[in-house]
């Protein structure tokens, strides 16, 4: 059956209603198996050896005295993980992430790991284990990893998207340029110019759950890994590969997921665990410590930007310039360059050039951090369009609206946006109570406006109807915030019946053809859309069979809010079948109803949102308290609303901590200081204000509902609003996140001076 994915306009039953979350009740009780939860007969405790270093050649590794410890079923090194992955760069990085093969890059880089009887003799097994070590010079700040004599990290690296090819090795891995028009120009018709720079260290996602699995490999190559994941596919192709298993031999279970937001994308422990499963020839259940979560897995970039927007006396910016450098851990990346995409991506621009470089330094290897990479650029982007507005004597909400994208406009990056939502993001921002709300003294207001892209991807669900009329939903997309019931409502929609007769799970990799990552705010656009899908070729069955009981043909049968209606006066007498009814009779009239869908879930709308935020700053002390935070956003179609406004306040919240408090701090020696929660500090509920949100439907033309991802959007505005809002109360503009208390101290300090 052909899937027409276009947007109808229509009017919904469940769709756009508010029911409690199938897993609600679960989670409360701790009854939802998270990673941990989970335990196999006769399992190992698998324990990972990390450097101490920041940069160092490892010369010898002797794992002798660790194996004939008493209780010690297996010891691992980079040697029982070959290299299998046959040339391919990005699947070496991950292989030499998981255990250090010639160098450590990174403290906490893995450099060895035990399996053990349990936890006691696993830890005193790594102490007996001997690694030489000639330590190397290091770099972890961006800028200086960028100088010529910057301690080399991979001398194989040559920078890729120059004019000239490289004949030196460099830290910098690549550079990516994107824009139209003539900048050089367009700042020569400006009536007003400002230039700043701008820095932000790298933070941690953040997440709760630590890493954890339990793997089994069998005697007969098949294997099982019961894992905490935004991606159980994806985590069974990589483990395969870099194990040399067959995909098919490999089931991925995903566990229940205790937060993720990026930092769940990419295999760490998985593989080791599986490699040491196989050695022992038992279960090895491996889970991460919060230290080593914080030394060894996924933050996000540090960054150091440049920033350059002209514009007219009437407002109008005639050119917009930035160049971007990000750091991805010691491996090649492509952070900077998706920052490069989104820098302008709100602005109607004639004349726009963004330039980013990827860069390597002695840090954890980077990963996705919710929209990665936008926050960082919108914060110096906004940032600096704000002292534009202050320069031209105009509200910063009316010169961007003046200013924003439109449909037709053509992106900073490239694609002509169809239906957007900035425009009325703005007018709702310029309109709402809180802008005009009244602010004491040492407060301040700021706004700011963000983007993402959205996704899309490869996507396939099952839907099976039983007997007894319940539906029984089988999707690959993992379940991050709270899909399950936002499918089980477009299900129910779909089929026209109650949400409570539906029940959605995540299947197993065995269990149901390949999905994509739940990342880049695909989970609900893409499963929603397989799920109409299925739904329809379910209904045409469902139809089939109600002309096979009514013995008339299937085309005088149409489906209409849940049950099989005969059409025309000639079969006037016959009524309604209902769902529950047909299902009834299915063994009787061919077997199990069901619908299946696998499709490529193209056109995922891009999404805009616009943050105000309020602050108080004491000036004696730089301390800052958000007193008041506003969240407007475009949802395309919001499915299930309230998930949707915590997603939307779960972002803003996150980027209030990425804002003021968190932060990597490195010490001289390479290694990372504050690997814990108490020293790196998430916003807790007293630092928080309560987040309101707006929702606004611009609906997705691509989709049949008009859904847009919302994921990810949220948590792009906040540094900039954040920023806007400390600068105008403090007196004083601030360009380094976090903007911690010291920091606002001395920047005030520095104003009084000056």
């Amino acid at each position: 059956m052909n899937f027409d994915p276009r947007y109808s306009n229509r009017n919904f039953a469940s769709v756009g209603t508010r029911p409690i979350r199938p897993d609600g009740v679960d989670k409360v009780t701790g009854r939802a198996r998270y990673g941990a939860d989970f335990n196999m007969a006769g399992q190992l405790v698998g324990r990972v050896l990390r450097s101490p270093h920041a940069h160092a050649k490892i010369r010898k590794i002797d794992t002798s005295k660790a194996e004939a410890l008493a209780g010690v079923k297996a010891v691992i090194t980079a040697a029982d993980l070959p290299d299998l992955t046959d040339g391919d760069a990005a699947m070496y990085d991950i292989l030499d992430n998981c255990m250090a093969r010639t160098k450590a890059l990174y403290d906490g880089h893995a450099v060895a790991a035990v399996a053990a009887i349990d936890a006691h003799t696993a830890k005193k097994a790594l102490k007996l284990i001997e690694v030489d070590y000639e330590v190397l010079p290091h770099v972890t700040d961006v800028d200086e990893a960028m100088q010529h004599h910057a301690p080399l990290i991979n001398d194989t690296i040559f920078t890729e998207g120059l004019e000239e090819k490289p004949v030196k090795a460099s830290n910098v891995t690549k550079r990516s340029q994107f824009g139209h028009g003539d900048v050089h120009q367009g700042f020569g018709h400006a009536d007003f110019i400002v230039e700043r720079s701008f820095k932000t260290e790298q933070t941690h996602q953040g997440y709760i759950e630590p890493h954890a699995c339990v793997a089994n490999v069998s005697s007969d190559g098949t294997a099982d890994l019961w894992v905490c994941t935004q991606g159980h596919f994806v985590y069974r192709q990589h483990c395969a590969q870099l194990l040399g298993m067959e995909a098919s031999k490999l089931r991925v279970t995903s566990s229940e997921i205790g937060g993720g937001f990026g930092g769940k994308t990419h295999v760490w422990a998985e593989p080791v665990a599986l490699a040491l499963s196989r050695k022992a020839g038992r279960p090895v259940k491996l889970v991460m410590t919060r230290d080593e979560v914080f030394r060894a897995s996924e933050p996000t970039s540090a960054t150091s930007i440049d920033v350059k927007i002209g514009a007219r006396k009437d407002g109008t910016i005639t050119a917009a310039e930035a160049t971007l450098r990000y750091t991805s851990g010691p491996y090649a990346g492509t952070w900077a360059e998706i920052g490069a995409m989104t820098a302008f991506a709100c602005y109607k621009l004639d004349n726009v050039k963004t330039v980013g470089f990827e860069v390597l330094v002695n840090r954890p290897k980077t990963a996705a951090y919710r929209a990665p990479s936008a926050p960082m650029a919108a914060f110096a982007v906004e940032s600096t369009v704000d002292e534009l507005a202050k320069e031209l004597g105009m509200d910063p909400v009316e010169f961007r609206i003046r200013n924003a994208a439109q449909e037709g406009t053509r992106s900073s990056y490239g694609p002509v946006y169809g239906p957007i939502g900035i425009g009325p993001t703005l007018e709702a921002v310029k309109n709402h109570a809180h802008m005009k709300a009244p602010l004491k003294a040492n407060q301040g207001r700021g706004m700011a406006c963000g983007f993402w892209f959205n996704f899309g991807g490869q996507t396939c669900t099952d839907l099976n109807i039983g007997m007894d009329g319940s539906v029984s939903l089988a999707v690959g997309t993992v379940d991050v915030g709270g899909s399950r019931a936002s499918l089980s409502l477009v299900a129910a929609e779909e089929l026209g019946i109650a949400y409570e007769q539906v029940k959605a799970i995540v299947a197993d990799t065995s269990s149901l053809g390949y999905n994509d990552m739940t990342d880049g705010s695909r989970g609900t656009f893409s499963s929603s859309m397989a799920t109409i899908s299925a739904a329809r070729n379910a209904i045409k069955i469902l139809r089939e069979r109600a002309a096979q009981m009514w013995d008339i043909s299937v085309d005088d049968v149409v489906w209409e809010q849940g049950h099989a209606v005969a059409r025309g006066e000639k079969h006037g007498n016959l009524g309604k079948l209902s769902l529950k009814e047909i299902a009834a009779q299915s063994g009787k009239t061919g077997g199990p109803i069901a619908g299946h869908s696998e499709l490529v879930a193209d056109g995922a709308g891009v999404s805009f949102a616009t943050h105000i935020c309020d602050v108080e700053v004491d000036p004696e002390t730089g301390s800052t308290r958000v007193i008041r935070y506003t969240v407007v956003q475009d949802a395309g179609k919001a499915v299930h609303p309230t998930y949707v406004e915590g997603q939307y306040q779960g972002g803003a919240a996150q980027g209030i901590g990425w804002a003021l408090n968190e932060e990597y701090i490195y010490g001289k020696d390479g290694r990372l200081q504050n690997a814990g929660f108490l020293d790196y500090r998430i916003p807790v509920c007293s630092d928080l204000p309560m987040i309101d949100t707006q929702i606004l439907e611009i609906p997705n033309p691509n989709h049949p509902y008009g859904v847009r991802g919302v994921g990810e959007t949220s948590i792009v505005p906040p540094l900039a609003a954040i920023a806007n809002a400390v600068s105008n109360a403090a007196g004083v503009r601030m360009t380094h996140i976090p903007m911690s208390p010291p920091r606002i101290l001395a920047a005030i300090e520095a104003e009084r001076e000056g």
